[in-house]
């Protein structure tokens, strides 16, 4: 089995094994404690401490250990708008964020704050113009991950932490996708990151407050993690998240440089083996070990239990693997293709052959699925004066999508298509097969039952 789903979690590091079996004879003890037993658990908590902060770029009593990266980005939010409260209750986050980002900004417009959304381009990119477009006076906190966890993006740090900083408005920088690879450049104020993203274990995550940032840890609070993660540390499980920081940026450069050629590889062949595909996220400033696509035509879900039939574990952004039946935020936020999206995440230590094999068995699972999409389906084509109109209520996506293909020949030039569908999917997906195909979307109206999708057929 070839795992190919790194960005989600990544393979526990051999050094994180080692460390987390040999700190369990050493770091049971309360390091709180004087005795002999406690002051051995605080020299490990110590040294991976500064470990970690060495790795990160910041000084050992800025960071603390969470429970978890979400843990670290919901108390680095609420302690920093907390901390700034006089200043006023605006948050700043880009659409792409992850959503332990964006549920903390659906927590402050709940209690009456109020968040801006910064747009990303085609390729998931912010521009920094944008985040100092919506600084205000009453802005306590600006939100920035350092590449994306779904498309790979990396986004420019630096510059929008120099906008910020012009402005006197802290900088949070989400870095649980990139932290393994480097440390983060720029004048950010905190940062987050989760160990298991690394080759850490999981239940660590890593929250720093830079020294001078007003923060005000919300909720009960102990003496433990300068009273920003209260509870008992998981010292095994800390000391092995440093060893393996430590290790994997020892190992990165090179790692890097063999893991990009391998995604270059797959973002080069996989339009030319699989037709309708479009690969999404930027083609250069992206992650070493991720490359994303769609296709056309083909559901999510049924696309990932090929490729596992085949013994490949990948993962998707798409509506149809989705809990909620809802399109990714990301992809939405994009505009780009929801539907078949495949997200690759090689792990270091992915092998080149198991990516051939990979690119020789895709071809044959999407035309798998896609054979089984493309039967007869039941939406009923019908004309409304000039317009050609295909019934798709109560179909999933990729059905409205496929039944709009079939039709669009149909239609003369400069006619229209108007699709009818209740998936939230077709939102995003119509436009941008519309993007993909060279036709013109013209619009989205209400219908007496779901959405109404107009598109012209330009050739």
């Amino acid at each position: 089995m070839a795992y190919f789903d790194a960005a989600s979690s990544a393979p526990l590091h051999p050094v994180a094994r080692q460390a987390l079996l040999a700190s369990f004879d050493e770091g049971w003890a309360d390091p709180a404690r004087l005795y002999r037993e406690g002051r051995r658990a605080r020299v490990l908590l110590d040294a991976a401490r500064e470990a970690a902060a060495e790795a990160v770029g910041c000084r050992p009593d800025e960071l603390a250990f969470t429970s978890s990266g979400t843990r670290a980005v919901h108390t680095g939010i609420a302690g920093a708008l907390a901390g700034r409260r006089r200043i006023g209750r605006h948050l700043i986050v880009s659409a792409v964020e992850h959503s332990s980002v964006l549920h903390s900004a659906e927590v402050l417009e709940a209690a009456g704050g109020s968040v801006t959304q910064v747009a990303v381009d085609r390729a998931g990119l912010v521009d920094p113009v944008g985040y100092g477009d919506a600084l205000r006076e009453d802005t306590a906190l600006a939100c920035l991950q350092s590449a994306n966890h779904e498309v790979g993006t990396e986004q420019p740090v630096g510059a929008v932490a120099e906008v910020c900083r012009e402005a006197g408005v802290p900088l949070l920088v989400d870095a649980a996708q990139s932290l393994g690879w480097g440390p983060v450049d720029g004048g950010w104020s905190l940062l987050t990151a989760s160990a298991h993203k690394w080759g850490g274990p999981s239940g660590v995550g890593l929250l720093v407050v830079r020294k001078g940032v007003r923060f005000a840890a919300q909720g009960p609070v102990d003496e433990r993690e300068s009273g920003r993660a209260p509870g008992f540390e998981n010292i095994p499980a800390i000391v092995a998240a440093a060893a393996s920081l430590r290790a994997v940026r020892a190992e990165a450069a090179e790692e890097a440089a063999r893991l990009r050629e391998l995604t270059d590889r797959i973002r080069a062949r996989v339009p030319r083996l699989v037709s309708d595909v479009e690969v999404v996220g930027h083609p250069v400033r992206r992650l070493p070990g991720v490359v994303t696509f769609s296709c056309l035509y083909v559901d999510g879900e049924a696309l990932l239990h090929e490729l596992d039939r085949e013994g490949f574990s990948v993962s998707s952004g798409s509506s149809c693997t989705s809990s909620t039946l809802t399109p990714s935020h990301v992809l939405r936020a994009m505009g780009v293709l929801s539907e078949g999206n495949v997200r690759v995440s090689l792990p270091p230590g992915a092998a080149e052959e198991d990516v051939e094999r990979f690119l020789a068995v895709l071809p044959g699972a999407v035309t798998a699925v896609r054979e089984k999409l493309g039967a007869p389906v039941s939406g009923t084509v019908a004309r409304e004066a000039d317009v050609l109109v295909v019934d798709s209520l109560g179909k999933r996506c990729p059905i409205p999508v496929i039944e709009l293909a079939k039709v669009i020949g149909d239609v003369p030039v400069g006619g229209l298509v108007r699709v009818l569908s209740d998936d939230e999917a077709a939102r995003l997906d119509i436009p941008a097969w519309c993007e993909m195909r060279g036709q013109e979307y013209v619009g989205a109206e209400t219908a007496e039952k779901g959405t109404a999708y107009l598109v012209r057929r330009v050739s």
